[in-house]
């Protein structure tokens, strides 16, 4: 029997007062060392209906299932890595990729579905976890689903769910996932001693220059690409060993992160050979187990491994930890750096030595818009119509009021009396519409509302400036200009020009206004 961390408990009272109200998806972030399969265990224990929990690596598998057993009960497991298919117990542990190759077994009722790792969970409906899905729903419409993540991104997709807990939109565009009901910062368990604090040394002097390597569509690297880096600096990889042994002549066990299958055959070939094992996708399964078990039991101290220990990989004495090759999402680099946050008898911290000049914050994150440059700052910023507090990129002053920020559209969410929900989408910058008077994104070629096209403000100057009866007069205010056109004696208001710093720089509109043949700019406090 377990006793929850205060967290622990509250991450389950949340989804259980979630799921009293509402039956869609929801997602629950704990980060990597928080025991989410604790978390897991006590959600199926306290459950009454049947329950199938997912996740797509067996290691992942027996956790959740040894967790759950912990408690003196009973689950099933249902994973051909795992040589067992029982798939009628109340509670069962499966892999997702034997659940999809065997759905007739799965012909009960479900009440519950718990995907680990949901991040997973891909948009697209032939995937392996949405077939799952799609049948266990077929059998029971009312199944209630709930994601665990350490990492709640995507690459290529950005925030897996649509609402967060405290009120904020991650996106406008609907997700499986639809809210994050419990979420837990890794600062948290740093302060309260639950994780070991990480130490992240960028190693610029000896690394390997990745910059010019692009991405696929998919946002990938492709595997020659990364090849050819490694292969135009012979001599980085032996200084760079050398200096990851001496790093860790007092550390316990040390895992490498190599670029790629090559690579990682170099390291492995620099590295005391008594001490040092290699693991690629094609290392069979009992041999993974068998290595995966010396370095657990510390009879090895180096594990050198290309992409497949970022997950479901447990061994907490883990204290140093060197990447080698570019991340290509956040969600990945902190899975890597997770590997070592967990606590271990003798450990104090965890090394993390970059050699491929990744800049991702371990503790936060930026998903959605980048800094704009290094002076902007994280800023509070209300609306002033539903009141939500935004967190926008901005700049303060020295006495800390705000300056300017950079915040397109509000956060928040509203939720009506019968539950329903409508995003705030109040704009900070907007774009106007002639032909309906409907606001848009700065950013928009067409009117959201009527679909006409969207004329920016360099254009809309450049054809007033070539009207010899018009007046453009500059406003002290919004909206910036006022184009009037001549009607016998008198001057009549024709068209507003808003947000013009926006689309152009001074030296642009100093450029227009030299264009104008001598047209005289009449100043207006309106």
């Amino acid at each position: 029997m377990y006793t929850l961390r205060p967290y622990q408990s509250d991450a389950v009272k949340g989804v259980l007062h979630y799921f009293r109200r509402h039956s869609t998806p929801a997602v629950a972030v704990l980060p990597t060392g928080a025991g989410k399969s604790l978390v897991i265990a006590e959600l199926a224990r306290i459950a009454k209906g049947r329950v199938l929990v997912l996740a797509h690596v067996k290691e992942l598998v027996e956790q959740n299932h040894a967790k759950y057993e912990g408690y003196g009960l009973t689950g099933g497991i249902f994973s051909a890595g795992l040589g067992r298919k029982e798939s009628h117990e109340k509670v069962v542990f499966a892999s997702v990729q034997s659940v999809v190759r065997n759905l007739e077994a799965f012909a009960d009722q479900f009440s519950l579905l718990v995907i680990d790792e949901c991040h997973r969970v891909p948009d697209n409906q032939d995937s392996s976890y949405r077939r799952v899905i799609s049948h266990l729903q077929s059998v029971n419409a009312g199944l209630k689903v709930l994601g665990l993540t350490a990492t709640p991104y995507r690459l290529g997709q950005g925030w897996i769910y649509q609402y967060h807990t405290s009120g904020k939109v991650r996106t406008t565009e609907a997700r499986f996932f639809r809210d994050c009901v419990f979420e837990l910062p890794i600062s948290h368990l740093l302060d309260e001693g639950f994780l070991t604090p990480a130490h992240v040394l960028d190693a610029p002097l000896l690394s390997y220059d990745f910059s010019q390597v692009s991405r696929t569509a998919n946002g990938y690297y492709r595997e020659a690409d990364l090849e050819k880096v490694v292969a135009n600096a012979p001599r980085a990889t032996p200084q760079i060993i050398e200096q990851v042994m001496s790093y860790a002549k007092q550390r316990q066990g040390v895992m490498i992160f190599a670029a790629t299958v090559n690579h990682a055959k170099e390291v492995l070939a620099l590295l005391p050979p008594q001490e040092s094992a290699l693991i690629i996708g094609d290392t069979p399964g009992p041999e993974r187990d068998a290595l995966i078990q010396a370095f657990k039991q510390k009879q090895l101290k180096y594990l050198v491994n290309v992409s497949v220990l970022t997950t479901g990989f447990d061994a907490p004495h883990v204290d140093l930890i060197a990447i080698l090759r570019p991340t290509e999402s956040v969600s990945l680099y902190q899975q890597i750096a997770g590997r070592g946050l967990r606590l271990s008898p003798g450990k104090k911290d965890c090394l993390i030595l970059d050699y491929a000049g990744n800049v991702y914050d371990l503790y936060q994150p930026e998903i959605g818009m980048p800094k704009p440059d290094s002076d902007s700052e994280l800023v509070t910023v209300p609306c002033p119509a539903c009141g939500f507090n935004n967190s926008f990129w901005g700049k303060l002053d020295d006495n800390g009021f705000l300056i300017e920020h950079y915040g397109r559209q509000c956060q928040g969410y509203l939720d009506d009396d019968d539950g329903e929900r409508e995003i705030c989408g109040y704009r900070f910058r907007a774009k106007f519409c002639d032909e309906c008077g409907a606001d848009n994104d700065i950013a928009a070629r067409r009117c959201h509302q009527c679909d006409k096209p969207l004329v920016d403000p360099d254009k809309k100057l450049r054809e007033a400036l070539k009207l010899k009866d018009a007046l453009v007069m500059a406003c002290v205010g919004a909206p910036d200009f006022i184009v009037a056109r001549k009607q016998g004696r008198f001057w009549h208001l024709r068209q507003k020009i808003f947000d013009v710093d926006d689309f152009l720089s001074q030296a642009r509109l100093d450029a227009l206004l030299a264009q104008s043949g001598g047209q005289q700019f009449a100043d207006a406090d309106l």
